[in-house]
């Protein structure tokens, strides 16, 4: 089994996708707004079904995306609190597709299994909440491998499973066999970089400057207008969680480097909007922001135009009020 598993448009543009764009809100806070659904329709009514626990309903709204490698997507079901509910009997019931159940209640077990554990440090988790965490992770785990398994050109459970092995100390070698399993399958995918990006921090383990190096490795060799270019984006954003001084960011050379990125990926020509597109927005418009940069930083928000994402504003204790006064300082 393990063998098998392991081996191997333009931008500002969004012709096909601009149809199922969700209605922006008249109503804002602060001139902002907090994106719902990843901004499509199609998403919304994929949200729904799933809040519902209709099972049917749900794969008939997954048709127009490809779970196995839309992390977004995938993500909007497990961050959906219920779905553990109800996913279980999908699992056992439905055996043609059984792979995307298993996908879905794995992805949901590593969430809610963080949710259990909670965002404190580990001396002040307790043993209940130790437990609880293992026990949910330990059942994603044997999802997430079994769903890889029974589709192997399926990325997304690998992604999950780094994230499941860094909160199970499961260690570097472990680690980075999953890390490479999953660029094996799409040697530039966004998620899977910015997890590994998280991995290498020093909280984690990591060295210092190990992230930013592999953020400039893959933007490195990425063509014009992907968003592998957001990583150099996030890899900055760690590097501010990780220090103590608010402004060190705010370099020359940091500034070029974003600007840079985001030119040759959100902000090039080629870049393709897909539902949830303002996320990628959303990164370099904090990272552009905590290194006081002018000028690019206002193109980001103006895209935006006031389209909040949760993360990774979250990193703020008041992301709301954070993003808000940054984009009237654009």
């Amino acid at each position: 089994m393990f063998g098998r598993l392991f081996g191997g448009g333009g931008g500002g543009e969004r012709p096909e996708a601009d149809s199922y764009a969700l209605p922006v809100p008249r109503r804002r806070r602060n001139g902002a707004y907090t994106l719902r659904a990843l901004g499509d329709v199609r998403v919304l009514a994929l949200v729904e079904a799933a809040d519902a626990g209709d099972w049917e309903a749900v794969k008939a709204a997954l048709v127009p995306f490809d779970l196995g490698h839309d992390h977004k997507v995938l993500g909007q079901l497990s961050d959906l609190d219920g779905v553990q509910d109800w996913i279980g009997r999908a699992v056992e019931e439905d055996k043609e597709h059984r792979a995307t159940a298993l996908l879905i209640s794995g992805a949901r077990q590593v969430v809610w299994g963080w949710e259990a554990r909670t965002a404190e440090r580990a001396a002040n988790v307790t043993q209940e909440q130790w437990r609880v965490f293992h026990e949910r992770l330990d059942l994603a785990e044997e999802q997430l491998f079994e769903a890889a398994e029974l589709r192997p050109e399926w990325i997304t459970p690998w992604r999950c499973l780094l994230t499941s092995g860094r909160g199970m100390s499961l260690g570097p070698v472990v680690n980075r066999t999953r890390l490479d399993a999953a660029l094996r399958r799409d040697p530039l995918d966004l998620e899977t970089h910015i997890d590994w990006v998280s991995q290498l921090q020093p909280r984690w383990s990591g060295e210092p400057g190990q992230a930013l190096a592999f953020a400039r490795d893959a933007f490195a060799r990425a063509p014009q207008g992907h968003r592998i270019g957001c990583v150099i984006a996030m890899a900055h954003i760690e590097e501010w969680v990780e220090s103590e001084h608010a402004g060190c960011l705010e370099t020359p050379e940091i500034q070029a480097e974003l600007r840079n990125a985001a030119d040759h990926s959100i902000l090039h020509p080629a870049y393709v909007r897909r539902p949830g597109w303002q996320q990628d927005f959303n990164m370099f418009a904090m990272a552009l922001s905590l290194a006081g940069e002018r000028h690019t930083v206002r193109r980001v928000f103006q895209a935006l135009d006031g389209a909040r994402t949760e993360w990774p504003w979250s990193y703020f204790a008041e992301p709301e009020k954070q993003f808000a006064r940054h984009q009237r300082r654009a």
